[in-house]
């Protein structure tokens, strides 16, 4: 058994959809949908504390965030106590420190909450199968499950809880600007209109072997439109990112983070560097270099 002082460190890496597609709204009110998602290393961190007796205490410093049940971190540590039994037993402390920014489309959230999951199967040497783990991320929210999976890459479907292990990116950076507004998601999917029920779109085209070009050629998001046409300073940014040598750029999720593809060179980066410093001259903290997280 485990020492009661144990703490344990997990890294929550944050996410971005290379392909996003609707298909269409479910009964249950979430919707189908078909997506390639990336796990970046841009990470928040999670310390996790067993505790000998019951009850879940979370720590979000300098974030702003909920420290109650309300927090979706908080909501995990109890689904892993509730399905392990181990609820009137033992406890778990939670510090929570935020990197990732909120409500910007990168699933942060649903990281720390999958971070809580994988972390305390580890803490607690409890070896849920993952099945398990990934029914009880589902229940959290339809991005959790990617986060407890191991690969970097997944192509996803259903409510995002079907996953197959899907070709990493590799020799490239990913410059993320996050313009410093929150963008509903829910509001989104509401104002999205299903005007096309396509399995032979870009993203089914999308193959796990692809070159660095090809993945930026094919790069595609349902939601961008809806997102751009109320805030067009989205539109804005890919132009920079473009006209700086990004290969492809995109909004992840429903926004309204905009990332830019950026190969790897011999010797600095010169446009990268320049398109960093045009973008940090207006949105200061919110612009972010970042590389494909890579699994342990």
């Amino acid at each position: 058994m485990i020492p009661p002082d144990t703490v344990l460190v997990v890294s929550a890496p944050a996410k971005v959809n290379l392909s996003l597609h609707i298909l269409g709204k479910r009964p249950d009110g979430f919707h189908d949908l078909d997506s390639v998602m990336q796990k970046i290393s841009l990470a928040d961190s999670v310390t996790l504390q067993r505790r000998e007796e019951p009850g879940i205490h979370l720590f979000c410093p300098d974030s702003g965030l909920p420290e109650d049940n309300s927090n979706l971190v908080w909501k995990a540590a109890k689904a892993f106590l509730d399905v392990t039994g181990l609820q009137n037993k033992y406890g778990v402390s939670i510090v929570l420190e935020k990197k990732i920014p909120i409500a910007a489309g990168l699933g942060g959230g649903s990281s720390d909450a999958g971070a809580v999951l994988t972390g305390l199967n580890r803490l607690f040497q409890t070896e849920i199968p993952k099945k398990t783990l990934v029914g009880v991320a589902k229940s959290l929210g339809a991005d959790v499950p990617f986060f407890v999976v191991p690969d970097s890459s997944v192509r996803a479907t259903g409510i995002g809880d079907k996953m197959e292990g899907h070709g990493t990116l590799e020799d490239c950076s990913l410059l993320l600007v996050n313009p410093g507004f929150s963008v509903p998601t829910a509001w989104v999917y509401e104002n999205f209109t299903l005007t096309r029920i396509d399995k032979d779109s870009n993203l089914s085209d999308c193959r796990k072997n692809e070159s660095l070009d090809e993945v930026c050629c094919s790069l595609y998001n349902d939601l961008e439109t809806v997102t751009i046409a109320r805030y067009p300073e989205i539109q804005t940014i890919k132009e920079t990112m473009r006209d700086n040598g990004a290969l492809g750029t995109l909004m992840s999720g429903s926004g309204p983070t905009v990332f830019g593809v950026f190969p790897d060179v011999v010797g600095e980066n010169i446009q990268l560097q320049t398109c960093v410093g045009k973008l940090t001259e207006r949105y200061g903290a919110g612009v972010f270099v970042t590389r494909p997280f890579e699994s342990d």
